[in-house]
């Protein structure tokens, strides 16, 4: 057993090798994870790659008290809707509105370009959460 324990090391290490610290410690220890029970709102949205997240959103007093996801995607996609709920969380709606992947690829150092997509499908998923938000206010 400890001959395959001294296996994960190297493994995860050439698999993290060349991104920022701060992709590898959201990689390493996402925020937000989970679901909501009766949140204020709530979106689903899949990327052209296959990968969905799920976002879940209370709000108290114009702002953002709570946002979860939830995604059976890779370790970006992870990482990237992790940064973008704690992005949000006690910003108002409107604020929260101009988050753009910029912002997640320029935190992150720049993610892998086949990883790029991740950072647009948590900013799409972020607004549709929010308009779903906006559209049960009216």
């Amino acid at each position: 057993m400890i001959e395959n324990e001294n296996m994960v090391d190297p493994i995860q290490n050439s698999t993290l090798e060349g991104i920022s610290e701060k992709l590898k410690s959201e990689l390493l220890n996402p925020q937000n994870i989970g679901k909501m029970d009766f949140p204020d709102s709530y979106a689903r949205v899949t990327g052209v790659c296959g990968d969905t997240i799920e976002m879940y959103l209370s709000v108290k007093d114009g702002k953002i008290k709570n946002i979860k996801f939830w995604t059976n995607g890779c370790g970006a996609t992870i990482a990237c809707s992790s940064y973008v709920t704690r992005m949000s969380k006690g910003k108002s709606i409107e604020n929260a509105f101009k988050i753009k992947p910029k912002d997640i690829d320029n935190y992150f150092e720049g993610l892998p370009d086949e990883h790029k997509h991740c950072a647009k499908l948590a900013v799409i998923t972020l607004k549709a959460v929010l308009k779903e938000y906006a559209r049960k206010q009216l």
